[in-house]
């Protein structure tokens, strides 16, 4: 068994590379609904909004609305390591690499290419203007940034928590597809070092039913 987490930048076709990569694998796909739907169940049903929003300056001084956040936060923690723990999966996006750093068993992967690329992608894909393109990867790539550096204190830039980074604007889908599909079938093969494993994380009872109900 093996886990897979794909980061992307948004434009870099990280989303379909994931899905196909796991439809090859016969892995099971989780993303951004199924955690969702998870999150609802335990009346969390505002994540989306909040990982999505900019927090303004005075909201920043709201100790309330800054707890529950930090709630949203470490449910979404549990509920990824949760999903991981079943093993053959792919985790896309909502932090996945963070939340299960240093598993042996799991490969940290981020597709993304430069701006100017992920803008034309955008464009194209959705039959809008590069101005309006411009203006969505821009408000994605700091959303993101400041989600991940606000709740985990990690630089949504950096690479080096990743195992592999993929340049979109240079490798074509089909390759990087099947450059994962070999990669998580040569971790599927590992022998088992003295790392922990996605097998050593505790999950609780409820909250396993909840995602075998989702999946």
């Amino acid at each position: 068994m093996a886990v897979l987490t794909i980061s992307r930048k948004l434009g870099s076709d990280g989303d379909m590379i994931a899905r196909q990569v796991a439809q090859q694998l016969g892995y099971d796909f989780v993303d951004k609904e199924l955690i969702g739907a998870v999150l609802d169940e335990y009346g969390l049903v505002e994540f989306d909004r909040e990982y999505d929003h900019l927090p303004t300056f005075w909201e920043k001084f709201d100790t309330q609305r800054e707890e529950r956040r930090e709630l949203l936060a470490d449910m979404l923690h549990r509920v990824i390591r949760a999903v991981a723990q079943r093993g053959n999966v792919v985790i896309l996006g909502r932090s996945g690499y963070v939340a299960l750093a240093g598993l042996a068993d799991v490969l940290h992967v981020r597709i993304q290419a430069p701006e100017g690329f992920r803008v034309g992608n955008t464009a194209v894909q959705n039959n809008i203007s590069l101005e309006e393109a411009a203006a969505i990867v821009q408000q994605g790539d700091k959303v993101r940034s400041t989600f991940v550096k606000t709740f985990y204190g990690v630089d949504w830039e950096a690479t080096n928590a990743f195992d592999l980074a993929i340049n979109r604007a240079k490798i074509a889908p089909a390759l990087a597809i099947n450059w994962l599909v070999e990669a998580v079938r040569a971790l599927e093969k590992r022998e088992a070092d003295e790392q922990p494993t996605t097998a050593s994380i505790k999950v609780d009872a409820n909250l396993a039913d909840a995602i075998l109900e989702e999946l």
